[in-house]
Formats: structure tokens, C-alpha cells, sequence
């Protein structure tokens, strides 16, 4: 859907690259690299991003280095837009409300670095998590966002990922 609004798809891959994830950053030929782009599409998307205000330029020993800017007033719009891009927010809404006792939900992967490759991987942190309705889950939300998602589940997480929701 997103798609139909921006017609650029290295502009997308750009914006879920540094808003999915504030944390994520990136070089022109890294980012080139990672998106099997050439440099000047790459280029010319982050020179717009940038001259926008939308992410942040910094030069590091003979590198500029990219990240989205914390500061810009549509930060928190943009990285919810993204969200919705992606469906983190279906499947959150999803697992949340009916999953069990869901303590945590995690993006791991490639979509917690910001690589727009199609495969989900969330990990839900709780206690009783219903396995049977997780998988009737997994298919749905599959045909709804056009991904696929691997649902990984424990009772505590430890590892690396990108905090999506958390029970208060």
C-alpha cells in the first residue's frame, strides 16, 4: 500500500532501513551493496532524504554515515507509517490480543537491521502462548501483509532484536 504512495522503491527500502529501527545506520556503498542498487540510485535517494531533514548526515574517517534524525517533528509519524508497512502492527495487534500471556514481542533479522527482504522473524516473550492459534495466526497475517513470519517463542528472551512491545 505504502508502495502506491511512494513510487520510488529504494526510497522505501530507505525509509524502513532507518525508521524501522532508529538504531540502524548506513553508508552510501553499504546501503548500495545490502539493496542490490547501484550508488547513484542510493545517492540521490539519501541526498533528497537528507536535504529534507528526514535522516542525518555524518562524516567518519573518509565515510558519511546515514541514520534517520530522533529530531525531525515526523520521526515518530514516519517510523509508525513504516511499521505499518512492514504489518508489525497486525501482528502485534494480533498476537497480543489473543496469543495468551505475552510478556514481550521482538523483531529479529533482517527487518530489525532494516533489510526489506520479506521474511518477518518476531519472538514472543510469555508465558502460556497458544502454539495452534499462533500458526492459524501465521497464515492469516501472511496473506494479509505479503510476508512471510517466523514466529519464535520462549518463556525468556535474552538475545538481540528490536523491542516492539512490551506488557506494562
Amino acid at each position: 500500500m505504502l508502495a502506491n504512495l511512494i513510487t520510488s522503491k529504494t526510497r522505501l527500502r530507505l525509509l524502513v532501513k532507518f525508521f524501522i529501527n532508529a538504531a540502524n545506520e548506513g553508508y552510501l556503498r553499504g546501503l548500495a551493496t545490502e539493496m542490490h542498487e547501484n550508488t547513484n540510485a542510493i545517492r540521490k535517494e539519501l541526498n533528497n532524504l537528507s536535504e529534507a531533514g528526514y535522516i542525518l548526515r555524518e562524516e567518519q574517517e573518509s565515510k558519511v554515515f546515514y541514520r534517520a534524525n530522533k529530531q525531525h517533528p515526523y520521526f515518530s509519524l514516519l517510523q509508525q507509517i513504516v511499521r505499518k508497512h512492514i504489518g508489525l502492527d497486525d501482528i502485534i495487534e494480533a498476537v497480543v490480543s489473543r496469543m495468551g500471556e505475552v510478556h514481550r514481542v521482538f523483531l529479529i533479522g533482517d527487518y530489525a537491521k532494516g533489510i526489506d527482504s520479506g521474511l518477518l522473524e518476531v519472538v514472543i516473550e510469555g508465558g502460556i502462548i497458544h502454539q495452534q492459534y499462533l500458526e492459524q495466526l501465521k497464515e492469516k497475517i501472511e496473506n494479509e501483509i505479503q510476508k512471510t513470519i517466523t514466529f519464535h517463542t520462549t518463556k525468556q528472551y535474552e538475545g538481540d532484536g528490536l523491542l516492539v512491545f512490551e506488557q506494562e
